[in-house]
């Protein structure tokens, strides 16, 4: 059962994590986010390309099947299952599965986003004591470099000593497992990014970055 179980989560969380919310309401909308901008399927892009309306309602989607795979999971596992798998476990592999859907969403040919709001709406769900400080490194990053993907990495990777020296009590491997897994997962799905920061073509969002340099 435990197995099984285990297998029941990650499929529940890659099936709600393939539902990209640029994607499902970009054919509502007749356009093909991957063909605009950047090509990535995420938040940034839909603001640049399709206006902060269109990015809201994606984010809203995206932020929210996180969320949903750590919760649903659990609860419908538990309530089928006599397993021994625990709660945070299901929960965690659920949620690191959504993520996985979104950058490879099943019903997009596997061409998705980067996985950070998706991520984000997980952390909330199971480890929400790591909210804070991911936001804090996001915004003072962008703040100083205007630079979103840079701020998200970064975010990614602070998740780890968040999650071990923030925790209320002693923290279940699995949250630990889960931490890595995502600050490893955004390092990867951002790699095309840290590329275009070492060539210096990197686009910044100016209209966020507060500390400019003074020519």
């Amino acid at each position: 059962m435990t197995a099984l179980a285990l297998v029941g989560a990650a499929l529940i969380g890659y099936l709600l994590g393939s539902l990209s919310g640029s994607l499902l309401l970009g054919r509502l909308r007749g356009v093909d986010i991957r063909a605009l901008g950047s090509g990535n399927a995420g938040g940034t892009n839909a603001l640049r390309t399709l206006g902060w309306r269109f990015a809201l309602a994606v984010i809203v989607i995206d932020v929210g099947k996180g969320a949903l795979a750590a919760f649903l999971a659990p609860w419908l596992l538990n309530a089928a299952l006599d397993s021994a798998v625990s709660t945070t476990s299901l929960a965690a592999t659920a949620a690191f599965a959504a993520v996985l859907g979104h950058v490879w969403p099943l019903y997009f040919r596997f061409r998705g986003g980067k996985g950070a709001g998706t991520a984000v709406g997980a952390i909330a769900m199971v480890a929400p004591w790591c909210i804070l400080p991911m936001f804090l490194v996001w915004l003072i990053t962008i703040v100083g470099t205007g630079y979103v993907g840079l701020a998200t990495i970064l975010a990614g990777l602070s998740l780890v000593p968040a999650m071990w020296m923030l925790a209320p009590e002693p923290l279940p491997p699995a949250l630990g497992a889960l931490a890595i897994a995502l600050a490893v997962t955004l390092l990867f799905t951002h790699r095309s990014n840290l590329a275009r920061l070492r060539s210096g073509s990197e686009n910044r969002f100016e209209k966020a970055r507060l500390l400019r340099r003074r020519h």
